[in-house]
């Protein structure tokens, strides 16, 4: 999302709030060092997605991993969040929420689609798991499908 939002020269306007109920999960991601047999499959989704530049640029390796530039990470917010336990904590233009809700019941399913709903801002995208979709969610009627396919939402009723 960094690379995205700096290509379309937006980065500097936005932030981006990572979260994930597990510490241990968020203190991986926020060190910015993945393993560097990934960087290939990275690489082609950055080709595929339409990436500008050459995604080589946005990372070092070094032996058998690759760490992302510290300037994609100066916008970023980490933050321990529980979509079962926590409420809303603010408002977003895009969610993504992917490969989540295939975890919970029903019950907890339909309490984080509330969570996600009253914390996205009308007209704006929610973005699930390629398993997951609205249907049969008390939101349902809320969005308005953008791509079935991306699983991409658009939230259209206040």
């Amino acid at each position: 999302m960094s690379i995205l939002l700096r290509e379309e020269g937006l980065y500097d306007r936005s932030r981006i709030y990572v979260t994930d109920m597990n510490e241990a999960v968020l203190e991986k991601a926020k060190s910015g060092i993945f393993p560097v047999v990934k960087m290939r499959d990275y690489t082609l989704n950055y080709i595929g997605s339409g990436g500008k530049g050459v995604f080589s640029d946005y990372y070092t390796a070094k032996y058998d991993h690759a760490r992302f530039s510290p300037e994609l990470m100066k916008n970023i917010v980490f933050a321990q969040h529980n979509l079962v336990t926590d409420g809303s904590f603010n408002e977003f233009h895009v969610i993504f929420c992917r490969n989540v809700m295939i975890y919970f019941n029903r019950e907890l399913q339909n309490r984080a689609h509330g969570i996600l709903y009253q914390s996205l801002i009308h007209l704006c995208i929610l973005c699930l798991g390629e398993k997951e979709n609205l249907h049969f969610t008390p939101h349902e009627n809320d969005y308005t499908e953008v791509s079935v396919q991306k699983c991409l939402y658009r939230k259209t009723r206040l």
